[in-house]
């Protein structure tokens, strides 16, 4: 795609309240091509497909071949959405990783991703688990705005079947692998972002973690045998404090923005599980024509899901030029984040 540049933007000024005049001007993916079903699962674990579905919606997932790693699936999304920007690597200001599978503790995978892209821009992770790609959107838009007008790539990529005990149905089913990418950059185009809500409650940390590994509780031949470097979680609480979160936390954002979720062309949340997306769509008021789900093709992936499902929401026909969308998440930490994306009228005229 060919992007005219354009010396005039919008000032902040003529936007709603916390809308900013960066859009998003492409968009990538790439998951692994191995598919896990159900099924499969029954074989392995005490549990049935329809056990699965009726409780989680999720029909198959996909998993990470076993000689790459995170950074892999994000270097092919990335790739992917800066062709679609038609944006050259080396004119990028920086390139963000939004994820909870880092390819090492230690360096982050942000610049291992740069080094595949053959690049040596800025590069640095986020970590909110599954609120972190809408972070990543948040900083990234502050970014363009604030001080480096240079297109961004952000990346949402987990390997997170690396991180599940394959002996612990009430995980190992629900988690996916995959990397989704978007190209952000400063246009007048009509493409926004914002505005953003975002919160935390660390009281609740032991809600979903992995308890070994990090300086808490360093890795030892106990924390190996007792399968303390498995992701845990308390189903219950993550439910009802996600159906809480993301709802208020979206209700905010509308606010902020004086609109109705009428004015919303359609509502993309975290893909974790179907029964919390369809309980935050029934509390926000939205039909089911506007509440996009397809966590039943990958499963939680965590920081990568939102990316995935917008491009699947797009080629389904769902996100037309100029649509307003409300992304909403919610993750460890506990992390939760909504805001509003608008994508450009027509072909984005980026600022230089």
């Amino acid at each position: 795609m060919t992007i005219p540049l354009t010396t005039e933007r919008p000032s902040r000024a003529e936007l709603a309240p916390g809308r900013l005049p960066v859009g998003i001007i492409g968009l990538g993916i790439a998951v692994p091509d191995q598919v896990v079903t159900n099924h499969d699962w029954e074989e392995a674990l005490d549990t049935s497909d329809e056990w699965i579905r009726t409780r989680t919606g999720i029909v198959e997932r996909r998993r990470i071949a076993e000689d790459d790693a995170t950074s892999d699936l994000a270097i092919r999304a990335g790739e992917a959405a800066l062709a679609e920007a038609g944006v050259d690597v080396d004119d990028l200001g920086a390139i963000i990783v939004a994820t909870t599978t880092p390819d090492y503790i230690c360096p982050q995978t942000a610049p291992i991703v740069a080094a595949g892209l053959e690049t040596n821009v800025a590069a640095f992770d986020v970590g909110a688990a599954c609120s972190g790609f809408i972070y990543g959107l948040s900083v990234a838009a502050s970014t363009v705005v604030a001080y480096d007008p240079r297109p961004i790539l952000l990346i949402g990529a987990e390997a997170m079947t690396r991180l599940m005990d394959d002996q612990d149905r009430s995980t190992a089913v629900l988690f996916g692998d995959g990397a989704g990418a978007c190209v952000l950059a400063a246009e007048s185009g009509g493409g926004t972002l914002g505005p953003f809500e975002m919160g935390s409650d660390g009281d609740l940390a032991d809600a979903l973690i992995i308890p070994a590994g990090g300086s808490r509780n360093p890795a030892s031949q106990e924390t190996v045998a007792e399968r303390q470097h498995y992701l845990t979680m308390s189903g219950s609480e993550i439910y009802k404090h996600a159906v809480t979160r993301m709802t208020s936390s979206a209700r905010s954002v509308l606010d902020r923005a004086g609109m109705d979720i009428d004015d919303i062309d359609l509502v993309v949340g975290h893909q974790a599980n179907a029964r919390i997306l369809n309980a935050v769509a029934d509390r926000l008021g939205v039909d089911e024509d506007r509440a996009f789900i397809d966590v039943d093709r990958y499963g939680n992936t965590s920081a990568a899901s939102i990316p995935l499902a917008l491009v699947d929401a797009r080629e389904q026909g769902l996100l037309p030029a100029g649509a307003t969308v409300l992304l909403t998440a919610f993750g460890a930490g506990l992390t939760w984040a909504s805001c509003l994306v608008t994508f450009s009228d027509g072909d984005p005229e980026v600022t230089p």
